[in-house]
């Protein structure tokens, strides 16, 4: 990788103040040249997105989480003005949370308590982390993104002495996402438990006439913002979904939503080379020959972003990992991506990235600010982020000196500004990387079959325990109370060691394993 590679493909985008590094990439000079017609097939068909194409056939719904930022684009104008009026109540609602003139059973909300699953939890989370100011938030900010009750336990242990003053944030678009539905009636529990109304602390993000709408209209919720069904959870972060969590925490949304606009006015353009989207998306495709035969390691050198892998994770998987391609041909498309942060990385798989298996490409995110105010000294003339910088460049050169690939994003610092940028810059890399490899981005069929599959689980679950109910004291194997219920032998195991583990039936062991027998 020489010099003149680097003044080459290096981009920087003064205007925004962030820098792309594609020099590290060793695709070839005819590479850009032989991909044009299909990147400006891309640029038309995101075009298209934007205008409100049917971008979901499988769903024949809009895709326009574009419009988010810059609502006059949005095709009608009761969408515009809808999506003006909802980041404007945002904003009067968090000032009141704010102010005390809406609060809680005990006085002014001082916690927060959000509560989502995937895209309504990951972007929350991103930005919390990234963006939040220990002793300067507005609010304490806390999550339940699982069905486990050991975490949702250890979460609301920390908020036990607060709940009075705790304001909850409930986000499912549908209403019927189990796991956010378990957590909501876990933490309506607990209020009711210490006494306290929990309707007076609860708030509804979710779509228009769904089962969380209707809920929180019977029972008298605090309010309720809306979901649409254009914006998908993983692209969900510049809406209600995101936009409320951040400005009760008290980060600037007006700053996020500004650079995600500006990052997409930059990207809309079709001058392939100073697109920052569309390289990034060729870089994908060429580093994976176009069918993700490399994984992405993101390593962000910044302890703020140590969430940015997990929330690139769902954005590009979910997007990308697609069994057929538009056409309808097995594809078996996507990139897995993983990663850390540095220089925690120095200390744990950069090893293997060197010098083990040569299946993946690396995206460096660099920070330029350090930290706010004076940098501390290690070493006369040299700082802690002096050294956080050199890891970085000495982790790029070790992997280039073995012909391992890399990419780097240089970032100004990390502020909401910054973060918005980023934000639209992948969801853009995704739309366009998609339309390079012929698939669609906004479904998710293999999420659904999942969620089916689990409420298959449960359904036998009940099945299970119903048989067992009906021969009190009598014990039976898996294998055999699966055949009296219908149900797989393996997975009926699998419930009732889980049922046994938690004392809702009893389980007499045996030799071999599989002749141990479950009973009431």
């Amino acid at each position: 990788m020489t010099w003149n590679r680097f003044k080459q493909h290096r981009h920087a985008y003064d205007d925004l103040g962030i820098a792309l590094d594609i020099s590290r990439i060793p695709f070839p000079d005819s590479f850009l040249e032989s991909m044009e017609p299909r990147m400006q097939r891309a640029f038309a068909q995101m075009a298209a997105l934007e205008k409100g194409a049917i971008a979901n056939p499988s769903e024949k719904r809009m895709v326009g989480h574009y419009w988010l930022r810059a609502p006059k684009l949005a095709p009608t104008h009761e969408l515009s003005e809808e999506i003006s009026n909802t980041v404007a109540s945002i904003k009067v609602f968090a000032s009141m949370v704010h102010s005390g003139a809406t609060a809680g059973t005990g006085g002014k909300f001082t916690h927060l308590l959000v509560i989502g699953i995937g895209g309504s939890a990951l972007g929350p989370q991103l930005v919390s982390h990234a963006l939040g100011l220990p002793g300067r938030d507005r609010m304490k900010v806390a999550f339940f993104d699982n069905t486990d009750p050991d975490g949702m336990d250890l979460v609301l242990a920390g908020l036990a002495p607060h709940l009075k003053q705790t304001l909850v944030v409930v986000i499912s678009k549908s209403g019927g996402t189990v796991e956010t539905r378990n957590g909501q009636l876990e933490a309506a529990a607990a209020f009711t438990a210490a006494g306290i109304p929990y309707a007076k602390h609860f708030v509804a993000v979710t779509g228009a006439g769904s089962k969380l709408e209707q809920l929180a209209i019977k029972e008298g919720w605090l309010t309720r913002f809306p979901m649409w069904d254009w914006v998908g959870g993983r692209t969900s972060e510049l809406c209600a979904v995101g936009l409320l969590p951040a400005a009760l925490q008290g980060i600037d949304i007006d700053a996020m939503l500004s650079g995600a606009a500006a990052m997409d006015a930059l990207t809309r353009g079709t001058t392939t080379t100073e697109n920052p989207a569309a390289l990034l998306a060729l870089m994908w495709y060429f580093a994976t020959d176009g069918r993700g035969s490399r994984d992405m390691v993101v390593l962000p050198y910044k302890d703020r972003l140590l969430l940015f892998s997990r929330y690139l994770q769902q954005l590009v998987m979910e997007s990308l990992g697609k069994e057929f391609d538009l056409d309808g041909k097995v594809v078996n498309q996507g990139i897995a991506v993983y990663g850390n942060k540095g220089s925690t990385d120095q200390h744990a798989y950069v090893q293997q990235l060197r010098e083990g298996v040569k299946n993946f490409f690396v995206t460096f995110v660099d920070v330029l600010k350090d930290r706010e105010g004076k940098g501390f000294e290690v070493e006369p003339g040299i700082t802690t982020g002096d050294y956080l910088h050199g890891f970085y460049l000495g982790t790029r050169d070790a992997l280039s000196e073995k012909d391992r690939w890399s990419i780097t994003l240089t970032l100004p610092d990390v502020s909401p500004r910054t973060l918005g940028m980023v934000i639209a810059l992948y969801e853009r890399v995704v739309g366009l990387y998609a339309s390079l490899v012929s698939i669609n981005a906004y479904d998710q069929p293999g999420v659904e079959a999942g969620k089916k599959a689990a409420t298959t689980v449960i359904a036998l679950q009940l099945r299970l325990v119903a048989a067992l109910k009906a021969s009190p004291g009598k014990g039976f194997t898996a294998e055999a109370l699966a055949g009296q219920v219908g149900g797989d032998p393996e997975t009926a195991f699998k419930v009732l060691e889980h049922l046994a583990a938690n004392g809702a039936i009893r389980c007499t062991p045996a030799r071999p394993w599989y002749t141990s027998t479950y009973s009431i």
